[in-house]
């Protein structure tokens, strides 16, 4: 009798609803794509502190912090309402 069997004849395997699943995948989608957000940011930074007075690497570090920056207000926002939607509305 291997694991499966065992956790399907004793009843244990946890029901989750499909509302909890896609709450679960979009909270791993907004850490996955934070996590991307910030090492923008530190590679920009990196970008900054290697331009050696090149005004394209400044200018392309500054842009790269600036869109990170969004897209992480963007994610906070995101997160915000899908709380707010689950909380009120759904699961």
């Amino acid at each position: 009798m291997n694991l499966f069997s065992a956790l399907i004849s004793s009843g244990d395997i946890p029901k989750i609803d499909a509302m909890t699943v896609f709450i679960r995948a979009l909270n791993i989608t907004y850490i996955i794509i934070g996590i991307i957000a910030v090492v923008a940011i530190i590679l920009a930074g990196f970008t900054l502190i290697t331009s050696a007075g090149n005004a394209e690497a400044i200018k392309k570090g500054k842009n790269t912090i600036l869109y990170a920056i969004i897209g992480l207000i963007f994610i906070a926002l995101a997160y915000t309402i899908t709380f707010f939607v689950t909380r009120n509305f759904g699961a």
